[in-house]
């Protein structure tokens, strides 16, 4: 739990680097809004860091990996890459090498999107499945070990920067000794068991057999993904879509990956005719590739059933959809009311913090004790009797108190809900895809949420500014997640008791 809270840190961290630091220091040297607001585009990195997690749980690092192990690994890697990055920056005058700052500032944004990737698979992988119970637990070390690297160690840049003699190539070097010294965590974790190597090479096996059967369709199969990933690219980095064609477009990601799983499962299920076991190098490229990112897709939905798989994923989806779109919302409703800047970032800033770390410690203990799904349940209803509250001062106005008192409910509420949700995912991977398939997953409800969220707008403006029916349809947003989750919930308990 310990190693867990300390990759957290370093998970949470990085975001001080390319975010807040990044802003003030771009403003400092007298760039324009819009030119600091572009930089703020290489946070979408983090929305498509599934793309690539299935090469983390493939490749083992040369030299590391047999040292300290495939997950530690590459954890070193990215955070000294960040260090590097850091170092980098520190050495730029950001208004004659802009291009430079930028492109850095997005291979630390890279490497901190990889770093998650392996944190939360070390975190799923360090629990044993016998006491699956446990990854709430972790859960809640891992939410307050991000919010102790973003807003406890992201605090320290700025009190230096106020000191005589301090430049911001200074805060860099201080940024990336920062980094180093987290990297010191790399060394006291302890690598977690695993056995992904057996099991991707009996898949490959598998894949070179199907594929010596129909070689058309694995191209087939192939393209799909391919063009899968390139829509994802398209879709995140492309600031001009409208909702409705973002939304469209999700729909064709999610088909061709739907198309990719049941053409490699139907393949899978054919058996090769003698005299068809030959392979060349194309065709065992093909398969390294296609186990890679194909495997832990068709496990998933293979484990689990088509029916229950998709009821999971539109799971994931729905259940943090109201807390999304409120969210979308929160500071123009707060302003809209009367509240000052000062009041926004005292009330809804600072007290985030402390109230996060008590709230995850407190929500992990308690799912701990009365089970992931309950603890859903649990969270999810308290996250939209939360929203209740919004709407209480749409209608009392801007009180100072009860802003206070809605926002220690709503980031409690807020918090518990994502202990609950991440240990749920978590239970939910195979062990032998750990990196692959809980990156998909936790992708598939941010890009959700991402996506509808944009509509909250709209929403508001189509119920001609009442604050009150919004944050009620706000809260009533979770009962169809909930109304789901109670129908598959023996299938759940049932995944999970498997793992165990």
């Amino acid at each position: 739990m310990l190693s867990i809270f300390l990759f957290g840190v370093a998970s949470g961290f990085p975001w001080v680097m390319i975010g807040s630091v990044m802003s003030a220091w771009l403003k400092d040297a007298g760039l324009t809004r819009s030119a600091i607001g572009y930089f703020s585009a290489v946070f979408a990195v983090y929305s498509i860091n599934f793309l690539w997690s299935p090469l983390v749980d493939r490749l083992r690092l040369p030299l590391l990996s047999a040292s300290i192990g495939q997950r530690r690994s590459w954890i070193l890697l990215m955070q000294w890459m960040m260090v590097l990055g850091c170092l980098g920056l520190s050495l730029v005058d950001p208004t004659q090498t802009l291009t430079f700052a930028g492109l850095t500032a997005l291979a630390i944004a890279l490497s901190s999107a990889t770093q998650d990737i392996v944190i939360d698979a070390y975190r799923i992988d360090s629990i044993p499945t016998e006491h699956n119970e446990q990854q709430s637990t972790a859960a809640a070390m891992a939410t307050s070990g991000w919010w102790t690297g973003y807003a406890g160690l992201g605090a320290i840049p700025f009190f230096m920067a106020d000191l005589p003699g301090w430049q911001w190539s200074d805060i860099y070097l201080l940024l990336a000794a920062i980094m180093a010294l987290l990297s010191v965590s790399v060394w006291i974790a302890r690598e977690p068991d695993s056995y992904r190597e057996n099991v991707y090479q009996q898949a490959q096996s598998r894949y070179l057999g199907a594929i010596s059967v129909n070689p058309h369709q694995a191209t087939l199969v192939l393209l799909a993904i391919i063009l899968a990933i390139v829509l994802c690219i398209v879709q995140v980095f492309s600031p001009s879509w409208h909702p409705q064609q973002s939304t469209l477009l999700t729909v064709l990601i999610a088909a061709l990956a739907v198309f990719a799983v049941t053409r490699i499962s139907k393949m899978l299920r054919q058996v090769p005719r003698q005299g068809q076991s030959h392979s060349n190098g194309a065709q065992k490229a093909l398969a390294w590739l296609l186990v890679s990112l194909g495997e832990p897709l068709r496990d998933f939905f293979n484990r689990n059933g088509v029916k229950v798989a998709l009821s999971l994923l539109l799971f994931v989806v729905l259940f943090k959809m109201g807390e999304a779109i409120l969210g979308r919302m929160s500071i123009v409703f707060y302003k809209e009311i009367g509240f000052s800047n000062s009041d926004i970032g005292a009330y809804s800033k600072l007290l985030t913090w402390a109230v996060t770390i008590v709230a995850s410690v407190t929500g992990g203990l308690l799912n701990l004790r009365i089970g992931i799904i309950k603890g859903l349940f649990v969270g999810g209803i308290i996250m939209a009797a939360s929203n209740l509250l919004f709407a209480l001062m749409a209608s009392v106005g801007p009180n100072k108190s009860l802003l206070f008192v809605t926002i220690v409910v709503d980031g409690f509420t807020a918090a518990w809900g994502t202990v609950a949700f991440m240990a749920f995912i978590s239970v939910l991977c195979n062990r032998a895809f750990t990196a692959s398939q809980y990156a998909l997953l936790a992708s598939i409800g941010t890009f959700g949420r991402t996506t509808l969220g944009a509509y909250s707008g709209v929403i508001v403006d189509y119920l001609d500014g009442n604050w009150q029916v919004f944050f009620v349809l706000t809260a009533l947003m979770v009962l169809p997640s909930l109304l789901l989750l109670y129908l598959i919930r023996d299938k759940v308990k049932a995944i999970a008791g498997e793992r165990a």
